[in-house]
């Protein structure tokens, strides 16, 4: 049985394979998604052209319609335009089918001339990454046999399916349906693990979708991406320069009343504000539940969570009914709800004035602060502390 050239111990073809398979995933994120989905960083172009090669030879994805797809999930998320939404397809169909849904979006025109701009365009982009994209991967599979003998036609199997299961399957499934949410954007995407190392930091879904533009996905102290470690190595080699990031969240505590800098920080920060709008008062909606089953009031615990996490345009008419029958039930339920849709209201408002602006949140506010719920006070009081 031909072996390959090269003879490796067990372990070796094994850290061969999760070596090479990693190199891709950067690819992937660092720059397919970072770099030209997003433009969250420039790369230099000896880095572009290795990691656009390496993707033609591992992948055969082609530049534009990946990036054009991504754009389009963005612009179009949870609804019925989403190419990959497990709200829309449901989680079986993104998860284990989630290629085959890329490869359909992929043959729409519309799609890649509309969402596809800036990408690149010179000779090798035209003449072979695009028109060949089959022939990488078939070059690959020579020269892993060559390399290993059959062992490698094993390896090449290993990197075919690594992007369409993790990236195309956990990312745009998983990462839409299941984990933790630091922050409150309007669709469902979730944090899978704190630490974004399997998948290049694209496990932290979640973040990325608050701030998409921005280079860096961790947020939060206890949080790794290992892909904003890549580039900051390259940045210091300058082979890379950073765009932006997310924005940091300050804090004025001597300040007592919201001026233009509060409106400004709440709504760069909005998805945060909402996050924290929930926490605060999670404990708050429990406790009243619990008061209302105690007088023998059926409430959905279920519809009253949905209530402090999405708008009103995403509740469903069956949840509807059930938040409008637990703020029937509750003037602390119905303060909770109503002050939430108000909050959005603030950046929501794209007409109004900065002095209406200002004075619309000062409002909101003083109507907090005179509520009686201790926790919706005490989250007014640092949103007038915001800088």
């Amino acid at each position: 049985m031909f072996t390959g050239a090269i003879d490796l111990p067990w372990w070796g073809y094994v850290v061969y394979a999760l070596a090479v398979t990693h190199i891709t995933i950067a690819g992937v994120t660092i720059f397919l998604h970072r770099c030209q989905a997003h433009r969250a960083l420039d790369l230099h172009p000896v880095v572009s052209h290795f990691f656009r090669f390496w993707l033609w030879l591992t992948t055969g994805m082609v530049t534009k319609n990946w990036t054009a797809i991504h754009r389009k999930h963005h612009a179009r998320v949870e609804t019925e335009e989403d190419p990959h939404s497990p709200q829309i397809f449901g989680i079986n169909k993104v998860l284990w089918e989630g290629a085959e849904l890329y490869r359909k979006e992929a043959k729409n025109q519309e799609t890649k001339d509309k969402y596809g701009q800036g990408t690149p365009d010179d000779w090798l982009e035209r003449n072979i990454y695009t028109p060949h994209d089959r022939y990488g991967i078939s070059i690959l599979l020579v020269l892993n046999f060559a390399m290993f003998g059959f062992i490698g036609i094993s390896i090449w199997a290993v990197q075919m399916a690594w992007i369409p299961f993790f990236a195309a399957g956990i990312i745009n499934g998983i990462g839409h349906y299941w984990g933790y949410r630091s922050f409150q954007p309007e669709d469902t995407s979730t944090n899978i693990v704190p630490w974004g190392i399997l998948i290049g930091g694209e496990e932290l879904h979640n973040n990325h979708h608050a701030y998409a533009s921005s280079a860096k996905f961790s947020s939060r102290w206890y949080e790794f991406d290992i892909g904003w470690f890549y580039i900051r190595v390259m940045q210091t080699l300058g082979l890379a320069e950073v765009k932006k990031v997310a924005p940091e969240l300050k804090l004025d505590t001597a300040k007592t009343r919201c001026d233009l800098a509060t409106v400004q920080a709440v709504i760069t920060h909005r998805y945060e504000v909402l996050a924290k709008y929930a926490t605060s008062l999670r404990v708050t909606c429990s406790e009243e539940i619990h008061r209302l089953r105690e007088r023998a009031v059926s409430v959905d615990r279920a519809a009253v969570k949905r209530m402090l996490h999405v708008d009103a345009a995403a509740i469903t008419a069956n949840e509807r009914v059930k938040v409008d029958e637990a703020i029937n039930q509750s003037k602390v339920l119905a303060t909770v709800y109503t002050m939430r849709q108000e909050l959005t209201a603030v950046w929501q408002r794209s007409n109004d004035s900065t002095e209406q602006l200002v004075r619309q949140l000062e409002d909101w506010c003083a109507r907090a602060e005179a509520s009686g719920i201790v926790p919706l006070q005490q989250f007014s009081r640092q949103l007038r502390c915001y800088a």
